[in-house]
């Protein structure tokens, strides 16, 4: 039986990243491994899920998932029987935690395939992380590729959010005005240079208007401006898909970082996200473990 000290330092090491990933692996020769949203195309070949076997013990079942609230949808019979098949030891989910229903099938209606991770993950006992970097983080990296502008990024992610909750969450216009107040004001606090940058509701619909003459409101920003395969010029996004596709390669490589150092260090890992990530990733995280495995 482990002492209550022999515990701790278990407990210690594994809360540590696996530090072996940066110094093991050549990172930027992984980091080519990354493929770019642009001119990318799907063909009847394209992956949606990765499994693979890592040194130590530790292995990856990676899902493609689409964004959806309905139980019946059949992935989510899939991932349960991938959950009970894998018994993971480490589950990551896309997006922020957003916690969970008190049953299975409300933790689908109300928080898609994400929710539906962490719910699994709560009924076994696993731990689970986000597979997101900060949002401060996630905004620094669009600040620093010096592509657009503070207003751009920050009228993107609103505008966003609230297609998001227009199409998924049926919200309407008043309830979108308030849902957007309430998270601007949340920004404002939370992310560093940008509390002056579209401060509240008012400023919000004045910056858009800067860009946009249709549609007329903000609230109805179309979900095709915010797709990272598209063209912002033919969307009429002008500048968001671009920055999508910034945000999602960037997210890329964060992603594949934590899955790789996960499995490295000897988790048996499941993990969940949106379904064009995975292709993106497949090759760079093959390239970080099979790099330590060959060894």
């Amino acid at each position: 039986m482990k002492t209550f000290i022999q515990k701790s330092i278990v407990l210690f090491f594994a809360s540590m990243p696996f530090l072996g990933f940066s110094q093991t692996v050549n990172q930027s020769s992984c980091d080519t491994k990354l493929l770019s949203y642009k001119n990318w195309k799907e063909t009847p070949k394209t992956q949606w899920s990765l499994t693979l076997q890592g040194p130590s013990g530790g292995s990856l079942q990676y899902i493609g998932a689409s964004h959806s609230t309905d139980p019946t949808h059949v992935q989510f019979a899939q991932i349960k029987q991938s959950w009970n098949t894998l018994k993971p030891t480490l589950a990551f989910f896309e997006g922020p935690n957003r916690g969970v229903a008190a049953t299975e099938e409300e933790t689908i209606k109300q928080l898609g395939e994400s929710g539906y991770v962490r719910f699994l993950a709560q009924a076994d006992g696993v731990k689970t992380m986000t597979l997101e970097m900060s949002p401060q983080e996630e905004i620094d990296k669009l600040v620093q590729s010096g592509k657009f502008s503070k207003e751009q990024i920050k009228l993107f992610f609103v505008l966003r959010e609230a297609s998001r909750l227009r199409e998924r969450k049926g919200l309407n216009e008043e309830q979108l005005k308030t849902a957007i107040d309430q998270l601007l004001q949340k920004a404002n606090t939370m992310i560093k240079g940008f509390d002056e940058v579209i401060p509240d509701i008012a400023a919000l619909q004045v910056a858009y208007q800067k860009h946009w003459t249709a549609p007329a409101n903000w609230w109805e920003a179309p979900t095709a401006w915010f797709d990272p395969l598209g063209d912002s010029q033919k969307t009429g996004g002008k500048f968001t898909n671009d920055i999508n596709r910034q945000s999602s390669e960037n997210r890329n490589a964060h992603m594949y970082r934590l899955l790789s150092e996960a499995v490295l260090r000897g988790e048996r890992v499941l993990a969940v996200v949106g379904r064009n990530h995975v292709p993106m990733q497949a090759e760079a995280i093959k390239c970080a473990v099979n790099a330590v495995a060959k060894k």
